[in-house]
């Protein structure tokens, strides 16, 4: 046991109305320097995945409908891998209580609209990189829920390499997109699904 650190499960209590359930939906309590690093990081990595995009053959034929799918979906997931690996996500999603694992469940298939957005729309069609990729999702994140507890981190890290080397190889997208997949799995998979500890620095006094 370290005597620095220590780990701490409890939650701040958290307001009604809007506010309250997005603090939840986020995590609550987090701290300043967590929201600092999500929003340097959000910034940092979109103004990166902007400048690739601008950058690309690919994007410069897409329809509108394609840009701003691909937009939405690039921000939703470098923000969510920030979100779902801070200290205030892990306390909220991993809680004990009824319940907590049909929600982590439900949140994981929520993300099924974004491969529906993904394949349907800016793939054009693409059926059966839609399915493939759900049944990866699917079936991953019901291996890491029910994994034994000190076998989930290297369970979603497998499931996590083997789902973007499928996609390498077998799910093949335009340069452009190859982000999709690593970000896409990451968040879901590993940041959401795996119940790590709120590490933070014990306090003398």
């Amino acid at each position: 046991m370290r005597a620095d650190l220590r780990v701490r499960w409890e939650i701040p209590p958290t307001g009604t109305g809007l506010a309250g359930r997005l603090e939840r939906f986020m995590g609550p309590g987090k701290s300043r320097s967590e929201s600092v690093v999500e929003a340097l990081g959000l910034l940092g990595c979109a103004l990166i995945l902007a400048a690739g995009l601008w950058t690309s053959d690919t994007a410069r034929g897409w329809s509108t409908a394609q840009l701003v799918v691909v937009a939405l979906t690039g921000l939703d997931l470098i923000g969510g891998v920030l979100t779902n690996a801070t200290n205030a996500a892990k306390r909220w999603y991993h809680r004990a209580g009824p319940g907590v694992r049909r929600a982590r469940l439900l949140f994981v298939s929520a993300h099924l609209v974004h491969l529906a957005a993904m394949g349907l729309i800016v793939l054009s069609g693409d059926v059966a990189w839609t399915l493939a990729n759900a049944a990866l999702l699917l079936g991953g994140a019901v291996v890491v829920e029910f994994a034994p507890l000190h076998l989930g981190r290297p369970v979603a890290m497998a499931l996590l390499m083997a789902a973007v080397l499928v996609n390498l190889f077998w799910l093949p997208v335009p340069a452009a997109l190859a982000w999709f997949a690593p970000l896409f799995f990451l968040k879901l998979l590993v940041c959401h699904l795996v119940p790590e500890a709120p590490l933070e620095r014990r306090r003398d006094g």
